[in-house]
């Protein structure tokens, strides 16, 4: 594999929290038999789209320990 070839990422931890609800949900839409070849990329982005929306959501309704109330 040539170094082109290799991808690095460095995530920061609420893109990694993101990441990880748009794969189960793009996972869920997969086990539903929805995902298809001609409209992968399309749940692809939907799937992300809708964990960001979940994300922005509980950012707004949930207080952490260091956050003012």
């Amino acid at each position: 594999m040539s170094e082109a070839a290799v991808a690095s990422l460095k995530l920061q931890p609420s893109e990694t929290a993101v990441l990880h609800a748009a794969s189960r949900i793009f996972a869920a839409w997969i086990a539903a038999g929805k995902v298809t070849s001609e409209n992968q990329g399309q749940v692809l982005e939907a799937s992300i789209s809708a964990a960001i929306q979940m994300a922005k959501s509980a950012d707004e309704r949930i207080f952490s320990d260091d956050e003012a109330w």
